[in-house]
């Protein structure tokens, strides 16, 4: 799967693109129908929220599923990235899929993913790719992700360590810093049935509110980062970074 040129130049544009339909109705249940086994286990790859201990984020799925292993080689996620980056050597760095469970799925704050792979592993440059697939409906009411269009451009943002405001340690970015790329950039909420695929760079300020909604919103993630980028330092977990640096190779 390639984008067009017109997908392409809306992605160098905002930064974000998503997608709709990407994925049929029966791949995401066969996705989702692994779940309950993989959140269930008690590990250190599952996170859970601090109010409610179910799964906030299960990391790691492709070594603990082999379902999840040929989803992260999907053309469908591999091609545009490996187009986007012009680069055919990307790793797997982090699998994952993040939950915000009806009523209790808790915030993700300000901030951008580069800050944690510079700060927590040594990722030199910002060129890692975010590939999502909506596992729900995602809607204004169940915590969707937001993003600042055009955040990117302005390269790494200052960024402080959150380590209380969750269950999950984050690199944030404060509201003072928030406020003005807003003003210039508006907000954008993408929304959209199960199999919408969303794809956005390492610098692109994002966040999600609680999920206070009666409805589950579950997103699967895969990040993709070029083998000449990979980590340099080793203090967190392999599920947080993978340490394999095989380049990935799509399915047929």
């Amino acid at each position: 799967m390639i984008l067009a040129a017109d997908q392409l130049a809306a992605f160098r544009s905002a930064g974000v693109i998503a997608i709709p339909g990407l994925f049929s109705a029966d791949e995401v249940d066969a996705i989702t129908a692994r779940l309950p086994r993989l959140f269930d286990e008690r590990c250190p790859e599952n996170f859970r929220e601090r109010s409610s201990d179910v799964v906030r984020t299960a990391m790691g799925l492709h070594l603990r599923d082999e379902l999840f292993a040929r989803l992260v080689r999907d053309p469908r996620l591999v091609a545009p990235a490996q187009q986007i980056l012009d680069d055919d050597r990307l790793y797997i760095q982090q699998v994952k899929v993040n939950a915000k469970e009806a009523f209790t799925g808790e915030q993700w704050q300000w901030h951008y993913d580069f800050a944690t792979h510079h700060h927590e592993d040594g990722v030199p440059e910002p060129l890692a790719l975010n590939l999502h697939i909506f596992l729900d409906e995602v809607t204004e009411f169940n915590g969707p992700l937001i993003f600042i269009p055009e955040s990117h451009r302005d390269g790494p943002a200052p960024t402080a360590l959150d380590t209380t405001t969750t269950s999950y340690p984050l690199w944030t970015v404060a509201p003072e810093v928030v406020q003005p790329l807003a003003a210039r950039g508006g907000l954008y909420c993408p929304k959209g049935p199960p199999g919408t695929v969303l794809i956005f760079g390492d610098t692109m300020l994002h966040s999600s509110p609680p999920n206070m909604s009666p409805w589950d919103r579950r997103i699967f993630s895969l990040i993709l980062n070029p083998v000449r980028n990979r980590q340099t330092t080793f203090a967190r977990p392999d599920h947080q970074h993978h340490r394999d640096f095989t380049p990935v190779q799509a399915l047929a």
